[in-house]
């Protein structure tokens, strides 16, 4: 998806409906594998349906997601779908209301505690498991010298190649592709 066609998120509301942990474990689900019931969800994440559906009934109110009627099999049978694959939002865009920004500063942090999670729970594996996965995962860090401007144009170049793969059609080589958690900062910093 080209960066222009990427909807903006501006409204705080859609900030605090996304970092609630299990609604942010949906819409991933729902990112990886495509629109899903609410029976699927629950089974999932193990939480009880009646919670799945309000969490999906908050994103949706939110634009997030909604429901896919014609995927259902009769009328007890909800599907939903990510209305948007990504969701991308800048702290610049609620600059000046001091509650959007207590709500964006809580989400930051709670999306750091996430990302974090994921690595610690990664390193936590047993090592037989990890040794399957002996040459993708990988950590890096540097330093560099640019703009704001330039680092704009990386972050643009990254997230393209993020999205040719996350929108690659899978081949059907019988392989199994469990989900990739991949993240990465760039931000100023002091040595």
């Amino acid at each position: 998806m080209e960066e222009s066609e990427v909807p903006m998120v501006t409204d705080a509301k859609v900030i605090a409906a996304i970092t609630h942990p299990l609604r942010r474990r949906l819409l991933s689900a729902l990112r990886l594998d495509g629109p899903s019931t609410v029976g699927v969800l629950a089974q999932l994440t193990g939480q009880a349906p009646g919670n799945i559906s309000h969490h999906l009934k908050a994103l949706a109110a939110a634009g997030l997601v909604e429901e896919v009627p014609e995927l259902a099999r009769d009328r007890r049978e909800h599907w939903w779908r990510r209305s948007t694959p990504n969701i991308r939002w800048t702290t610049e865009d609620f600059k000046g209301d001091e509650e959007a920004e207590a709500i964006v500063r809580a989400a930051i942090s709670l999306n750091l505690d996430y990302q974090l999670n994921q690595l610690r729970q990664w390193e936590a594996r047993p090592d037989e498991e990890k040794a399957q996965w002996s040459k993708g995962p990988f950590s890096t860090d540097t330093w560099l010298r640019v703009t704001d401007d330039e680092l704009h144009q990386m972050r643009d170049e990254l997230l393209a190649v993020l999205d040719r793969w996350v929108d690659r059609e899978l081949p059907d080589d019988g392989l199994e592709r469990p989900p990739v958690f991949f993240f990465a900062h760039a931000v100023p910093g002091q040595l």
